[in-house]
């Protein structure tokens, strides 16, 4: 029982902190004995189109439209490319008026996945780069983007996802900030070992050749379409020069929901990504796709749990052993402290020291309820638009 609990204290600590220090560490040894990656300013930059699906987004379009013809890059050789099936808004009525982008349009709404499918053949570029209809891009994204194309190993890049928050911020404004904080150092020291293993939806670029077509019932399509790459052996780049800006959720519901739906398919991709979860074919990519992305989403949340109730078993079982019961002491202090984060975001209280235990339970029992939602069939692959703030 004892020795169960230390197993399972060691890949929490592991899943959420070890692996950072671990991967930083790893990184600085590696500068030592390699060079920094340097890009030649003047490559001729590739064609590129800018794939954006668009669902029911009247609220945000014109401001995206607007935010994509102001970016840095030859026009000669940019498309802007739209895609908005299924939507029942304003969205492709606004989208048309402008003769600067293209638009691609059905009736029929079969999921972001079938979408993108659609849209491939009219592709011709060298380079795809995804974002979302509701994100803001810094004018230079493309071509920070494009550069680490230089190198040939090189699949697929992703940007960086920055939440814009303010003083006001509530648990899960606060909460989801600091996390993409960490996540970007995580995926920057990712690539600076061998490769990162994720793409945020938000920004990421593939090479058109290397594109590969994923299943339509796809719940995280960014995600696969990277990985897919991965497992071909290729570099998924991290660029922090290239960011998506964009507020965070409306409310912790509506956070809720969308974690909940990134967890299912997370534990979608698990059973999909078999060539990455092989250490005999990548041993390096294996690690880190298993270090940063299988044990948060399959393994941890439920260790959590299990974790606790060991605890508990141990000081009734040994009470001698008081060590357990300062352990025990401090989990329910954290707990504690999480649920009276809830309580305070419920009752518009602004303590931002609760916020950061709120988000990691919230984020955890996302992961869990994603789980059991994957396994009943209960999650579809057509895109849940939730709700940021304004």
């Amino acid at each position: 029982m004892i020795t169960f609990f230390w197993i399972c204290i060691f890949i929490i600590f592991y899943s959420f902190i070890g692996y950072g220090l671990l991967l930083f560490t790893l990184v600085r040894l590696k500068s030592v004995f390699s060079k920094k990656k340097i890009f030649d300013p003047h490559s001729p930059l590739p064609s590129v189109t800018l794939l954006i699906a668009a669902y029911n987004e009247e609220d945000f379009i014109e401001e995206k439209i607007k935010n994509c013809l102001e970016l840095n890059y030859d026009k000669d050789k940019l498309q802007v490319l739209f895609i908005t099936d299924g939507s029942s808004d304003a969205t492709p009525e606004i989208i048309a008026k402008d003769h600067e982008v293209d638009l691609l349009h059905e009736d029929n709404r079969a999921g972001k996945m079938a979408a993108i499918k659609r849209a491939i053949p009219f592709i011709k570029s060298e380079i795809i780069v995804f974002t979302d209809a509701n994100t803001y891009l810094n004018k230079n994204a493309i071509i920070n983007l494009v550069k680490h194309y230089q190198n040939p190993k090189v699949g697929a890049v992703a940007g960086e996802k920055r939440i814009q928050i303010d003083e006001k911020a509530d648990a899960s404004s606060a909460g989801e900030g600091f996390y993409w904080k960490y996540e970007s150092k995580l995926k920057k020291w990712d690539y600076e070992l061998y490769s990162n293993v994720a793409a945020a939806g938000e920004l990421f670029s593939i090479r058109k050749e290397l594109y590969q077509p994923v299943e339509s019932d796809t719940i995280i399509d960014d995600h696969m379409i990277a990985m897919r790459i991965a497992e071909k052996g290729h570099i998924i780049a991290y660029e922090a020069g290239a960011y998506a800006l964009e507020t965070a959720s409306e409310n912790s519901a509506e956070e809720l929901k969308r974690k909940i739906r990134i967890s299912a398919g997370g534990i979608q991709s698990i059973f999909r990504l078999k060539k990455a979860a092989n250490p005999f074919r990548n041993p390096i990519l294996t690690f880190q796709y298993i270090s940063h992305k299988v044990l948060r989403w399959a393994v941890t949340p439920s260790l959590m749990v299990l974790a606790f109730a060991l605890n508990i078993a141990i000081v009734i079982n040994y009470p001698e052993l008081k060590f357990y019961g300062i352990i025990l002491t401090l989990q329910i202090v954290f707990y504690l402290a999480a649920l009276f984060g809830w309580f305070l975001e419920k009752k518009k209280i602004k303590m931002k020291i609760f916020f950061i235990p709120y988000y990691f339970c919230l984020m955890n029992y996302a992961a869990l309820a994603g789980t059991i939602r994957y396994f009943k069939g209960q999650q579809s692959a057509a895109w849940e638009k939730s709700k940021r703030k304004a």
